[in-house]
């Protein structure tokens, strides 16, 4: 669809993904009636290295709609959100550019709405969690969904309208990451100390 010319903003929803990844090409479990997976395609006018302030962005709108449903989650740098340390949403981006212009930008998300705890495999039982198993109650996707989409429009037209700036500071404040020792993994290897911050890009200090 981004291909063939479809509009900024269109958004593309599955009810269920047999093959849904995550970064670093790990599998993300997308059950049917599930949960929200979603990709939504952007053509903004910014810089291609401005693109990974997207996941930020979108992290940012994904914890403001968890709490709006009761559920305390936090941002994990650059693109898990996690509730006392258990997955309840990923966002993956993917940038088509030349090198000094964006072509389109994909933000994927999953997030994990209604499925109850024994739905997840074993191995995903002790790190994953859903909205239904945080408030012990299914909630109605496309209302969840609604509140999303109002949330990132809000933050992506303060986004685009007065940078990365403000968009920083609501990450800070629901990060989990800052002041952690952490392990980043990367293709490139992995670095290990302690998170001080994001600097102006949303690169991790």
């Amino acid at each position: 669809l981004a291909g063939s010319g479809a509009k900024n903003g269109t958004a593309v929803i599955s009810d269920e993904q047999t093959e849904g990844t995550g970064r670093l090409k790990r599998k993300w479990h997308s059950p049917s009636n599930g949960g929200i997976w979603l990709s939504m395609i952007m053509r903004p006018d910014i810089p291609p290295y401005h693109a990974p302030q997207l996941t930020l962005l979108t992290a940012v709108a994904a914890v403001q709609t968890l709490n709006k449903f009761g559920v305390n989650a936090g941002i994990k740098w650059p693109n898990d959100v996690l509730v006392e340390g258990r997955k309840i949403a990923g966002i993956l981006t993917e940038l088509h550019a030349e090198s000094d212009q964006i072509h389109h930008v994909i933000i994927g998300i999953g997030m994990n709405i209604n499925q109850p705890l024994e739905s997840f495999p074993d191995e995903l039982k002790e790190i994953a969690t859903s909205v239904l198993i945080e408030k012990r109650q299914r909630v109605d996707r496309s209302e969840f969904l609604q509140s999303f989409f109002k949330n990132f429009e809000d933050i992506y037209l303060l986004y685009l309208d007065k940078g990365f700036e403000p968009i920083k500071l609501l990450w800070e404040k629901l990060t989990i990451t800052i002041g952690k020792k952490v392990t980043v993994q990367s293709l490139q290897g992995s670095l290990t100390g302690l998170a001080t911050g994001i600097n102006d890009d949303g690169v991790l200090i």
